[in-house]
């Protein structure tokens, strides 16, 4: 086994720029494409409010979903399922019990936003969302 004053020597010799070169490009071609690289740019927990614009649904209410990779899951109670692509466009749906509502949008950064409609409690309902990642 080398010292490590010898490592360090060996190490300054392989990081001249001849030698940077080739591990450049094999460095390149390790890198997942642009879509793969970000497919888990929205993970985590997203807190999403929503408000009732039609319908005599409650307004202002908020539940957490969770992204994985393209996936949208519930963070809490109810059922949730749905997709997010690499650009941050988002579909899901959501039930509760006999209320169910599905809604669209985009996520871009820390936050998101969108529209909404369904049947929540027998009334039909829709309106907008706000998502903030937390």
């Amino acid at each position: 086994m080398a010292p490590f004053p010898q490592f360090l020597s060996s190490l300054a010799n392989f990081v001249r720029p001849r030698h940077l070169a080739p591990f450049a490009v094999l460095a390149t071609a390790a890198l997942p494409q642009t879509a793969d690289a970000r497919a888990g740019g929205y993970d985590g927990i997203w807190n999403v409010t929503f408000a009732t614009t039609r319908g005599n649904c409650s307004s202002g209410y908020s539940v957490p979903f969770v992204v994985t990779g393209s996936r949208v899951s519930s963070a809490g109670g109810g059922r949730v399922s749905g997709r997010v692509n690499h650009s941050g466009a988002v579909a899901v749906q959501v039930s509760v019990g006999a209320s169910h509502a599905s809604g669209g949008g985009r996520l871009a950064g820390l936050n998101g936003a969108g529209s909404w409609k369904g049947v929540i409690s027998g009334d039909r309902c829709s309106g907008t969302w706000q998502a903030r990642r937390i």
